[in-house]
């Protein structure tokens, strides 16, 4: 169906996302070093660490377990495949690597009323919460307007960037899905290979891959 390029350390590559989307029947590799966009199809941006907020300009108010050579690398990954107009995916940390990317803020630590809905419970185990998708929207072909998604984030996007549009939120207003206006992108801050339904990485990929 498709080789996918997961932005991630050979030891991260065993992870739920890879096997998500082995599944779907991909084909993937791993790697945070530079390589030649055309060997694939697309790009996973995944989970992770926070943002270093010196790449919004801001200074740490929040943010916790940075890693600015992590992010330098995924940022030069995410150029490679924009300038070969390979489609990119980023789930949890990765739609807010690209919003980051396209000028966009973060929020680095959501209020504490809207941790108890989008971090981990105290066991450590991914909440669920419900969203709305707007009308019309590439999500709204896979999952109508409501779904209720995995969440385990303290942070979130604060100022949109520069040609990305809002298409999901949760009730609280924390946007939980972003499209590009113009590039095959599409970021999602909740965890599609967590899901119960075991087709929706599959899914998103067709959309992001459009086949």
């Amino acid at each position: 169906m498709g080789r996918i390029l997961i932005a991630a350390s050979a030891v991260e590559r065993a992870g739920n996302v890879g096997a998500a989307a082995e599944a779907a029947g991909y084909e993937t590799a791993a790697s945070l070093d530079c390589v030649e966009p055309s060997e694939f199809d697309a790009l996973i941006l995944p989970g992770g660490d926070d943002v270093e907020p010196l790449f919004y300009g801001e200074t740490i108010r929040g943010s916790t377990d940075v890693n600015p050579e992590i992010d330098r690398k995924q940022f030069a990954l995410l150029a490679c495949f924009m300038a070969a107009s390979k489609p990119v995916l980023g789930i949890c940390r990765g739609l807010q690597l690209l919003n980051v990317w396209f000028g966009g803020t973060l929020i680095q630590d959501l209020p504490i009323d809207l941790r108890l809905v989008h971090s981990r419970d105290a066991a450590g185990c991914l909440r669920i919460h419900s969203t709305r998708i707007a009308e019309g929207s590439v999500l709204t072909s896979l999952f109508g307007t409501e779904l209720d998604v995995t969440s385990a984030h303290h942070q979130g996007i604060a100022r949109l960037g520069k040609g990305l549009t809002a298409i999901q939120w949760s009730c609280d207003g924390v946007i939980e899905g972003i499209v590009h206006n113009s590039c095959p992108i599409l970021g999602v801050q909740w965890h599609p290979e967590r899901m119960s339904d075991l087709q929706t990485m599959g899914r998103l990929l067709k959309i992001v891959l459009n086949k």
